[in-house]
């Protein structure tokens, strides 16, 4: 049994080391501390910031995608930064060009198993997305927010955050 168990953690440490590798070999800067536990896509216009932890991302699309220290996705998660063009494009239901927008996700933000976050949002300091979200607009610093689309329900307690914050207490 004790065997069995060893190779298992040793496996996933292996893989892990392959995972954060190739992040750390795609993105534009990596700061230090980054971990990641499964397969996880990245492009080169990806910023990271220290203590940055994914468990199967994916960001896919054109658009610049800059994510703060102390970062937590859950599984599964997608970020597209790209969408074709609907509105002024030369053919129906879409033409061939696309129209990349933007993702900042911010410092301390924990964000659910398969959420997915569209490009053009800004997801502010400390705050946590809920598991199976969808982003498709601005979320607040501190705010707590879920659904379809995802919509502030609850927002952290401020003075307990901010405590941890100024005492360097990060997972």
């Amino acid at each position: 049994m004790g065997i069995k168990r060893s190779v298992r953690e040793l496996l996933k440490r292996i893989a892990t080391a392959r995972y954060t590798s190739k992040v750390r070999k795609t993105a534009a800067v990596v700061g230090t501390g980054l971990k990641v536990i499964y397969y996880s896509q990245v492009t080169r216009n990806t910023f990271l910031g220290n203590n940055v932890s994914m468990n199967g991302l994916r960001i896919v699309g054109r658009g610049k995608v800059t994510i703060g220290d102390n970062f937590h996705s859950g599984r599964d998660c997608l970020l597209i930064t790209q969408n074709h063009n609907y509105d002024h494009g030369d053919a129906i239901p879409y033409d061939n060009t696309y129209i990349a927008k933007d993702v900042r996700i911010g410092n301390n933000v924990w964000i659910g198993d398969r959420v997915i976050i569209l490009g053009g949002v800004t997801i502010e300091d400390g705050a946590i997305i809920q598991a199976g979200s969808c982003v498709v607009k601005n979320i607040p610093r501190c705010a707590i927010a879920g659904g379809h689309p995802a919509k502030v329900f609850k927002y952290r307690d401020i003075e307990h955050y901010e405590r941890l914050e100024r005492e360097g207490k990060f997972h």
